[in-house]
Formats: C-alpha cells, structure tokens, sequence
C-alpha cells in the first residue's frame, strides 16, 4: 500500500472515531447548566504565631463544560490592618450531584479548586510595598436554590499564602 493509501486510512478512521466520541459529548451538552455568578464574602485565616483574622469579599463566574464540571475566574479582596491581599484564580468546580431531567438539585454539595496569583500591598512609613506570588485553593461546600434562578451556600478553603477561608455565597444561574 502507498503512503497515500495508509494516509487515507488513517484519515478515515480517525473521522469515524471522532464522530463516535463526539456523539455522546453532543448529547450530554444539552444538559448542562447555565452559567452562573457568585459573590462572597467571610473570614479567611492567615497562619502566622497563630491565627491571623482578617475578611473577604470576593466574585466569581462559572461557566459549565459538562453537565457536573465547570470552569471560570475569581477575584477576591482580603482586608487586614496595615495590609491587602488581592487573588485571582481560575477555578474548576464539580458538582457532586448531575443533574436531573436537565434540572440542577435543590441542593448541590460541589468541591473546587484553583490556580492563579497572590498578591499583598504592605503600608510602611515609608511607602507601599507590593509582592506577587502563585496561588492555588481547594476545597469544597454547598449550595442550594432559595428561588428560580437564586442561590446561597457556603465554602470552606485552604490555600498557599497557607490560609484557610470560609465564606457565604449569594449566586445567580445566569441560564438554563
């Protein structure tokens, strides 16, 4: 057989797998939620001689891959005393329940994690101070619909600065 010949052949293969795999993905995209959007706000935890306490507030986007899989940046603001802490992440969040009869749960139980950076503002005598590091978080909570299109919930992480956060949640499903 010619290098054309084989070349064909693969080809030809390679189209039939793809619309085999691509047929279940199709199928399974048409349950899939729609995005959504969150806001944030609780305590985070510095690990220092102790605990250092200080608050967040915080927003996030997701956007759903598959039909428990999602995907989306955060950016959350920590406020201390002389200091400030400014983190952006890309999340991967999963929903530990699929939905159902294309529906999302009432109540969701999910875990996530993320990567990004972490950045402090120091305020000296002299002038402001600013680092930059990586970021990651990981962790997990739930969420529940309180209407339509509403939720609320609540989220326990742990993170490099070694922190750990909780927070409430209040969040829109974008669509369905």
């Amino acid at each position: 057989m010619t290098n054309a010949g084989v070349f064909r052949q693969r080809a030809k293969r390679a189209i039939f797998v793809f619309v085999l795999l691509a047929t279940p993905i199709a199928a399974t995209a048409q349950d899939r939620p729609g995005p959504a959007a969150e806001l944030a706000a609780g305590w985070v935890g510095f690990a220092d001689d102790g605990i250092v306490s200080e608050s967040q507030v915080g927003g996030a986007a997701r956007w759903y891959l598959l039909r428990r899989v999602s995907v989306g940046p955060e950016l959350v603001y920590i406020h201390g005393a002389h200091h400030s802490h400014l983190v952006v992440t890309g999340n991967v969040t999963w929903d530990v329940l699929a939905p159902t009869n294309r529906r999302p749960h009432r109540v969701t139980p999910f875990l996530v994690a993320g990567g990004g950076v972490f950045q402090t503002r120091e305020h000296f005598f002299d002038g402001i101070y600013t680092s930059s590091e990586g970021a990651f978080t990981a962790g997990g909570g739930v969420r529940a619909f309180v209407g339509d299109r509403v939720t609320v919930g609540l989220e326990m992480r742990l993170g490099w600065e070694p922190h750990i956060r909780i927070c409430g949640l209040l969040g829109l499903q974008l669509g369905r």
